[in-house]
């Protein structure tokens, strides 16, 4: 039975600059932010979350744009394995983008945070027990380097909040990041400066952050966006 990343040195990973090594280290600062997540409240738990999103959106499309659909020509099972990650990724995008509909005081925003935090640990199994050892076994040592600077100038242009319509595959996904990714981090930068500004302004950088993201919502519904997709991850548009 493979060796799951998360037991291996960095060594045995490719060094620091591989894409496993990379993968694993945004994994560890993941479960550092849902612990922080486990128990905050109000303005706190929205700035975790936000983290959380920063997080997550980016190392997820560089995934989809990268490094499956690598997997689906290298293995026999690709399709399967990647297609399985995918539909944990579609999840992800639908219960954040429910969150940001629901009022901090909501009862249902416990379960949906609950969920949340069982998908992405979820996920993360499945990618260091199952998917990144089947990777290294088809790739060498220069590969691995090469996929991980792929990954990271790709992460570094994603856009950083949910958008569960946009295909989870290319070449929708692809043509869907310069304009996402542009409203995405408009809308991160309002939202990062909202704790640290007058109490009279607040109100105009939550109203801005909101309309950011109704322009967001409203780019991923071109339908040139979501070719590519496999019927099982998608999200009619009308629904999110």
């Amino acid at each position: 039975m493979p060796t799951s990343i998360a037991d291996q040195s960095v060594t045995e990973l490719g060094g620091r600059l591989s894409v496993l090594a990379r993968q694993r280290a945004d994994h560890v600062h993941l479960d550092r932010l849902l612990h922080e997540l486990d128990g905050a409240t109000g303005e706190h738990q929205q700035q975790v979350l936000l983290r959380l999103y920063r997080l997550v959106f980016p190392h997820a499309f560089a995934e989809e744009s990268v490094l499956w659909p690598l997997m689906r020509r290298a293995l026999p099972d690709g399709e399967e394995l990647t297609l399985e990650v995918e539909r944990e990724h579609q999840e992800v995008n639908e219960l954040v983008t429910r969150l940001e509909r629901t009022d901090a005081d909501d009862p249902a925003r416990g379960p949906l945070l609950d969920r949340l935090a069982a998908v992405l640990r979820e996920d993360v199994r499945d990618e260091e027990d199952e998917l990144f050892p089947r990777l290294q076994a088809v790739t060498d040592r220069r590969q691995l380097v090469l996929l991980g600077l792929l990954w990271e100038v790709v992460r570094r242009v994603a856009p950083t909040r949910a958008h569960p319509v946009v295909a989870r595959r290319p070449p929708g996904n692809v043509i869907s990041a310069l304009p996402l990714s542009v409203v995405d981090r408009l809308r991160d930068v309002a939202d990062a400066v909202v704790p640290h500004a007058p109490e009279r302004v607040r109100p105009a950088l939550r109203a801005t952050s909101r309309g950011l993201a109704s322009v967001g919502h409203a780019v991923e519904r071109i339908p040139l966006l979501r070719i590519g997709e496999d019927p099982s991850t998608r999200v009619a548009a009308s629904a999110a």
